[in-house]
């Protein structure tokens, strides 16, 4: 990385920016982080993704929402980063069935000042979160970039395809090189409480059944294409030097595992890791409801165009990933 340049990062305290944040910091690299810190989950886990960063003296953050576009356009006025990385959105494939508003907000709104900020104030590259929830029920797979994506199932997915063509747009007139990323259900530690995995442990210690929407169709199962936080962070990392070097004008990646994983295969392997970080057997309690509006029965990533980008395809397995996540669980919320 150019320890020189300025990198600037929103959703700092979510769970991919903090990651991506601490990585850029262990290489010495400045970087300004601006997170509104909502409570769509568990504050006190934001906070102590923060409380991590601000060790070191090369990171300086900002409570702020990208919505508002006079405070964005201050802060980029101030700092002048070389190096945008917007992953601030609202989250949650089924919350934005239930609360369209806030989608609405940070995901268009918000992502429009963004790009209105980098061309007011040009950057080197600006890299933005996509997501794979925008392939839909496409039945090719993997899913590649080149597919069509006209027909998104919800509208936190109407909210991402709807960034890559404000991305694109604003690249082809103003020359800003910009690059979408599309993440593939992403885990780890200090992940996100809103997703399954998370949401499974928290149920499994509270003596609480889980519920899994597939119907108990086994033979119908869900299949994702979970990747690894690690993966995702070197993905990214890779690409903020890539293409900024290249000026590339518009580009779009897909990251993930290139390995789906049924649902009940992911389960079981979940179950499997807290039985090693708790030294007793797990076994959740399932109760089988029908699929969920909004969510699609598949996802599975192409990576060779990322692979031929940035020489990188990820490569963390499931039992490696989830074995990681529960030790931290058990750790941090002292439940040995």
């Amino acid at each position: 990385m150019d320890t020189a340049k300025t990198y600037l990062i929103t959703g700092a305290s979510g769970f991919i920016g903090y990651y991506v944040s601490r990585k850029l910091l262990e290489q010495g690299c400045r970087v300004i982080g601006i997170d509104n810190i909502n409570d769509y989950y568990d504050v006190n886990l934001k906070y102590a993704r923060l409380e991590q960063l601000k060790h070191s003296e090369q990171f300086v953050f900002i409570k702020s929402d990208i919505s508002d576009k006079e405070e964005l356009l201050r802060i980029f006025n101030t700092y002048r980063p070389n190096i945008v990385v917007n992953l601030a959105a609202q989250a949650g494939v089924r919350h934005s069935i239930e609360n369209p508003d806030v989608y609405i907000q940070s995901n268009i709104l918000g992502f429009f000042n963004i790009l209105e900020a980098c061309r007011h104030y040009p950057v080197d590259h600006l890299v933005y979160a996509s997501s794979s929830s925008i392939y839909g029920s496409n039945e090719k797979v993997p899913f590649e970039e080149s597919d069509v994506v006209d027909h998104p199932e919800s509208l936190y997915a109407a909210t991402k395809k709807s960034n890559e063509l404000m991305a694109y747009t604003y690249s082809h007139l103003y020359q800003i090189p910009t690059t979408g990323l599309r993440f593939f259900t992403v885990y780890g530690p200090m992940g996100r409480p809103d997703m399954a995995y998370f949401g499974f442990t928290q149920k499994y210690f509270a003596g609480e059944p889980i519920k899994i929407f597939n119907n108990g169709d086994f033979s119908k199962d869900l299949y994702r294409d979970f990747t690894y936080i690690d993966d995702i962070v070197e993905g990214i990392v890779r690409v903020l030097g890539k293409a900024s070097m290249e000026k590339i004008p518009h580009s779009i990646y897909n990251i993930g595992n290139n390995r789906p994983e049924k649902l009940m295969v992911f389960i079981e392997t979940l179950e499997k890791c807290l039985s090693k970080s708790t030294g007793r057997e797990v076994v959740f309690n399932k109760v089988f409801e029908p699929i969920k509006p909004g969510d699609v029965p598949a996802t599975y990533a192409s990576t060779d165009l990322l692979e031929k980008a940035v020489g990188f395809k990820p490569k963390t397995s499931i039992e490696e990933g989830l074995q990681q996540f529960t030790d931290w669980y058990v750790s941090y919320y002292n439940l040995k």
